[in-house]
């Protein structure tokens, strides 16, 4: 008989998670457009027709793994958060369980932050849900802590939700330069965004805010009528320049 691939009967769901672990493999190191399906089925160990009849198509074997690696990060992330802790305690677990899960999966972590939102609107909204799921957390912390810090908080709710945009979009780019760096562990890269973020958020919660300078002179914000309206006057341009 002539080699051929492995045929063991096993559970239809085991046999698809062992061909998605091939393609996020695959996906991730070679990105959508190189990744060979030939190559996915033979990591897999599985023919490619199978691949085909269990999961349709390219395309749709992609959005598999984009939903499954942006399900199992925001999971992680939860988990990770122990809500018994004061706030800064809450936020190093979740970025500790952030920075633990995008080190252990990096072919997730690439399909999810790079390859996705490269490669289509469909995948790119996927991340994108997953993505407000996780600010949406991280607000949900922000604001706790600010409830805590301040019987009647003082931060409005859209400067919780910018925080929170502001903290996730560091995390991101930190996961991207942990990944590429070697020797940096999850722990590390965790407390590199706490005295990164916390010391300003600390600050903030104690009803300390930073104020921007008062400015005057050529360096003061230009007037935004001038700046942003097409319908403001030219004649004093005009005037000047004449």
């Amino acid at each position: 008989m002539g080699a051929g691939k492995t045929t063991k009967r096993m559970p239809r769901a085991v046999r698809e998670q062992q061909m998605l672990d091939a393609a996020v493999s695959v996906f991730g190191r070679r990105g959508y457009m190189a990744a060979s399906m030939d190559e996915i089925a033979e990591l897999a160990g599985v023919s490619k027709p199978l691949v085909y009849l269990y999961l349709n198509s390219k395309d749709d074997l992609f959005s598999a793994c984009v939903a499954r690696e942006a399900r199992a990060l925001t999971e992680a992330v939860r988990a990770g958060v122990r809500p018994g802790l004061p706030a800064d305690g809450q936020l190093w677990s979740g970025l500790r369980a952030f920075f633990r899960h995008t080190a252990r999966h990096p072919d997730g972590w690439r399909v999810l932050h790079l390859h996705a939102r490269t490669h289509g609107e469909r995948f790119a909204a996927e991340v994108a849900a997953m993505r407000e799921e996780i600010v949406a957390f991280v607000t949900q912390l922000i604001a706790a802590a600010a409830r805590d810090a301040h019987r009647d908080p003082h931060l409005p709710e859209g400067e919780v939700a910018g925080l929170a945009e502001a903290l996730v979009g560091a995390a991101e780019s930190l996961a991207d330069w942990a990944g590429a760096t070697e020797g940096v562990t999850a722990k590390q890269a965790a407390a590199t965004l706490m005295n990164f973020a916390w010391a300003g958020l600390g600050d903030l919660m104690a009803g300390r805010p930073w104020s921007a300078p008062e400015e005057s002179g050529p360096e003061a914000d230009p007037d935004p009528v001038a700046e942003t309206d097409p319908e403001a006057d030219p004649a004093p341009v005009a005037q000047a320049a004449g």
